[in-house]
């Protein structure tokens, strides 16, 4: 099966769902049965009672085509809502988060920590040749962070995937 990357929109999708085991399948499955890729996926627990579960799914697709998607999802059972917050109307804040590794000595060492300074990214740990960063903000900006830090001796990446929520005072 191919993957479909045909020209189209970036669109974030927030679904709330039963928190139970098969749901996450379900939904990556459908994405899979049609051959639409998902960019990034976060699943995390949102009620008291450990009931819902909310998954925001980055994808890219034409507009029909990401209809057919929510409409799609809207028909599962485990499923009781999807919003696309990249709908004309809507604005929505999105973050993520990465852990990046990097390994030097020297001028490398320092200009690592001069551009972390510049991302406001943390340092979580350090060693006499290596620091860990936690930076967080945009894809846009974790990947340019990531950019930099190739040229100082990046080592590793661990990325969260981004996290989104609708502006307002208004839930899902």
């Amino acid at each position: 099966m191919k993957i479909k990357t045909e020209a189209g929109e970036r669109h974030v999708l927030a679904i709330t769902v039963d928190n139970e085991a098969g749901v996450l399948a379900k939904i990556t499955g459908l994405f899979t049965a049609r051959g639409y890729n998902i960019e990034s996926l976060t699943v995390a627990d949102i009620s008291s009672d450990h009931a819902l579960s909310r998954i925001t799914i980055v994808t890219n697709g034409p507009p029909p085509i990401i209809d057919q998607i929510i409409a799609q999802l809207d028909r599962l059972v485990p499923v009781h809502k999807v919003v696309d917050l990249t709908d004309a109307g809507e604005t929505h804040v999105e973050r993520e988060i990465a852990l990046v590794k990097v390994a030097g000595t020297g001028d490398k060492r320092i200009e690592a920590l001069r551009m972390a300074d510049v991302f406001r990214a943390k340092v979580v740990d350090t060693t006499l040749t290596s620091f860990i960063f936690e930076i967080t903000g945009t894809s846009d900006k974790v990947d340019r962070f990531i950019a930099l830090m190739r040229e100082c001796g990046l080592v590793e990446v661990g990325r969260t995937g981004v996290v989104a929520i609708a502006r307002g005072p208004e839930a899902l």
